[in-house]
């Protein structure tokens, strides 16, 4: 019997449940202050034994002990079966891509494709908060006027805003039940408008479910606002994951995130892109970089001092 992919977190909170029972849990990675080095390469190596190949998200907000640890394993190991994806979404975002790469874990692809399949997928990814305040939301590259910075200060003040696929903000007039006043995102694009006209954040062209979690903040306007103008087909709350408050700056928010839930559709969509084959490792890949080796499917132009000295 295959034993599909290993897919790996570095935190329990980014492993949403299970949607049926075929999908996997996901693998833990501790911290470097969790686990030692020993333990540490003893874990991955099971891992391994048992599953063949290791896919693990590594996404920019990770303590940098974390990420160096990673690598530090691979690197003893000497393995090139261990592939560390650097995904650039928020916390619920990121555990919403890894509940994709589970269920896809267990189809029929190889595990290069399962891996740079992550890539693809990102891109069908809503993420987005409902904060009480933007005052350090620039670091996570949502762009903040300096109106909105100065109504962050209000003790009521709630901010509608979309990490990716495209940036947005909007402040809501009083609480988060209530609509946006006439904000624009950060693309110039407006959003959809709730049932009180609210300016919301544009959302998915197709079907998705919404996950949201609570963090300080009171408020039920993803739920009553939010979905509806979505049409999602469906809306799971979760516990919210240690790292969100720090991605978005305020411990008081609730985060959500849509994507695709249905198996046959993440099934169509990775299978609909043309397969390659890595030209440095040998694995099968979709898009344009290996997941494993991090080798661009195509080689790089040689320096312009060589082409010249050629005959």
């Amino acid at each position: 019997m295959r034993v599909p992919t290993a897919i790996a977190v570095t935190s329990a909170d980014l492993v949403l449940p299970a949607p049926d029972r075929h999908t996997p849990g996901a693998a833990l990675l501790h911290p470097p202050e969790q686990l030692d080095l020993e333990s540490a390469l003893a874990e991955t190596g099971a891992l391994l034994e048992r599953h063949g190949h290791l896919v693990a998200l590594v996404p920019p907000w990770l303590p940098r002990s974390t990420v160096q640890r990673l690598h530090t394993v691979r690197a003893i190991l000497e393995t090139d079966r261990i592939a560390l994806l650097g995904i650039d979404l928020p916390p619920l975002g990121t555990a919403l891509l890894v509940r994709q790469l589970r269920q896809l874990s267990v189809c029929d692809f190889s595990p290069g494709i399962i891996a740079s399949a992550a890539r693809l997928l990102s891109h069908y990814i809503y993420a987005g908060a409902l904060l009480g305040s933007v005052a350090k939301l620039d670091r996570v590259r949502v762009p903040v006027g300096l109106g909105a910075h100065a109504r962050s200060w209000s003790p009521s003040a709630q901010f509608a805003v979309m990490a990716h696929p495209k940036p947005h903000l909007a402040k809501l007039s009083g609480g988060g039940s209530q609509g946006a006043r006439g904000s624009q995102g950060a693309h110039g694009s407006r959003g959809a408008h709730g049932p009180r006209g609210a300016l919301l954040p544009a959302g998915p062209e197709f079907a998705t479910h919404l996950t949201f979690a609570r963090g300080q903040l009171t408020s039920d306007w993803v739920t009553a606002e939010l979905a509806p103008a979505w049409q999602v087909q469906g809306v799971l709350e979760n516990p919210l994951p240690a790292a969100s408050p720090g991605w978005w700056g305020t411990p008081k928010l609730v985060e959500f995130a849509a994507g695709i839930p249905d198996l046959s559709v993440l099934y169509q969509l990775v299978a609909s892109v043309r397969r390659e084959e890595c030209r440095w490792c040998g694995l099968e890949l979709i898009g344009d970089r290996c997941g494993f080796c991090a080798a661009p499917l195509t080689a790089p132009p040689p320096p312009a001092s060589s082409a010249r000295s050629r005959p």
